[in-house]
């Protein structure tokens, strides 16, 4: 193997440190913006007395953008089984960053991502929306109970309405 002599190094080392001079390095760290427990529930409450007024007795769900839950609200005859429901609507849509509608669509048999209904805690049934503020997701909310998912889905939008005022940022 042929050594570079020293003129010929130092010149590839300059012509390095030239060209990363323009790169700039990334941050180690990052700011996020999180959702208040007030905000959660006061979108829990509104989702709530939206479907209570339409007549259906709903458990409602929000979590934080990690997944996490942050308040779970179940109306006094809603099945015991929605709870379970609604915190893992809100959950896949947090975590999808998608409403559970549409991963119900395409998780569908025969879909190219079917396998993903497989997965714990993923509810491929609408009734689950991500809530985002400022182009960011700051969480999910989750509505169980109704007769049909879209109907839920009515609900939770009625909940993240409640509170968009106060996200926007």
């Amino acid at each position: 193997m042929k050594v570079l002599n020293g003129q010929v190094l130092g010149a590839l080392c300059v012509a390095a440190m030239l060209g990363a001079a323009g790169v700039r390095a990334q941050d180690a760290t990052y700011t996020v913006k999180i959702m208040t427990p007030e905000a959660a529930l006061k979108a829990a409450q509104a989702a709530l007395k939206k479907c209570r007024d339409d007549g259906f007795q709903v458990t409602v769900a929000v979590v934080d953008r990690s997944g996490v839950t942050q308040v779970v609200l179940r109306d006094r005859f809603a099945g015991p089984h929605t709870v379970d429901m609604a915190v893992d609507k809100a959950w896949t849509a947090a975590t999808f960053r998608t409403p559970t509608g549409e991963i119900e669509k395409a998780t569908r048999p025969g879909m190219p991502q079917s396998g993903v209904r497989n997965r714990p805690r993923v509810a491929a049934v609408a009734g689950g929306l991500p809530i985002e503020a400022g182009g960011a997701l700051v969480g999910g909310i989750g509505v169980s109970g109704a007769p049909r998912g879209e109907l839920d889905d009515v609900c939770a939008t009625v909940g993240i309405a409640a509170i968009r005022d106060s996200l926007e940022f």
